[in-house]
């Protein structure tokens, strides 16, 4: 496949490095990682500057092949989840005065219960430790579909539930081999159906090779599944290695799909070529209805 030229518009802002620098030494002290690190994010000093951080828990290897993703894959033996996770991005996320934390995990299909028995004890200890000053973001892998694990991690009541579909049905073969788009959808869907008043949350990306037509049908897919947020970035291949970028969407497009997407009723719609799923997460808030400090 021909190589694709980055763009001029391509480029982020270098925001935020000293409270980068900040929260990755207070990370490195409480052996915690994020994945705004490990996913290569280019906003990760400019999130970290407005007190949103996402930490990503049960360890940095993923037991899915996904083609687009820096995560780490290699490694074949799995650690146990830490017991001291929890306790630690509660404490971490009091002593930075966070205001909106989000919680990812890499995929686990090792584990019988995907994880989700590590997210609850990571919102509720984050509860316990920091009260109401801080929302809690959840970003889930799909438990291999199980919709015991989705109840759990619901019922812990996080603020937002987001899970990501990543990209358009017919590129799942080739972007997310190990994954299914119904799967996605059914998760998201049982997120809303345990509790109504919960904020569901979903993203993709674009210069995968889909059509402006997959695009906008997919975001009627997901506001038919009554996702109420939407993140559109722009794919960036991770190395020579991974899925190659097919197009370097222009940044009208995603103002159009941001029309769109707002048309269609989704409460946020962040559509622009270096937006990422916790980029300006904590906007939500607004949108949250407990009382908040």
């Amino acid at each position: 496949m021909v190589n694709v030229r980055k763009p001029v518009w391509l480029k982020s802002e270098k925001l935020g490095a000293k409270k980068a620098r900040e929260i990755i030494k207070n990370l490195r002290k409480y052996n915690l990682h994020t994945v705004c690190e490990s996913a290569k994010c280019p906003n990760q000093g400019e999130c970290f500057e407005r007190g949103t951080a996402t930490f990503m828990i049960l360890g940095e290897t993923c037991t899915r092949n996904c083609t687009f993703c820096a995560v780490d894959k290699t490694r074949k033996i799995l650690s146990p989840p830490d017991p001291n996770e929890p306790k630690a991005i509660a404490e971490l996320s009091r002593e930075l005065g966070l205001k909106h934390v989000v919680i990812t995990t890499v995929t686990r299909d090792d584990l019988s219960d995907g994880g989700a028995e590590q997210f609850v004890k990571v919102v509720k200890e984050i509860k316990k430790i920091c009260g109401n000053d801080i929302t809690v973001e959840i970003l889930t892998s799909d438990f291999n579909g199980d919709p015991e694990q989705v109840q759990k991690v619901v019922n812990a009541a996080p603020d937002i539930f987001n899970h990501n579909v990543e990209t358009i049905p017919r590129l799942y073969a080739e972007v997310r081999p190990m994954a299914d788009f119904q799967r996605s959808i059914s998760v998201l869907i049982k997120a809303k159906n345990c509790n109504p008043a919960i904020l569901t949350k979903s993203g993709f990306m674009v210069g995968l090779g889909e059509s402006q037509t997959e695009v906008l049908s997919l975001l009627r897919e997901l506001r038919k599944a009554d996702v109420d947020i939407i993140t559109i970035g722009q794919y960036i291949a991770p190395s020579k290695e991974h899925y190659p970028v097919t197009e370097y969407v222009h940044p009208d497009i995603f103002k159009y799909y941001q029309s769109e997407g707002e048309k269609m009723g989704f409460k946020i719609v962040e559509s622009a070529p270096l937006v990422r799923s916790s980029y300006q997460a904590e906007k939500a808030r607004k949108f949250i209805t407990k009382p908040l400090n």
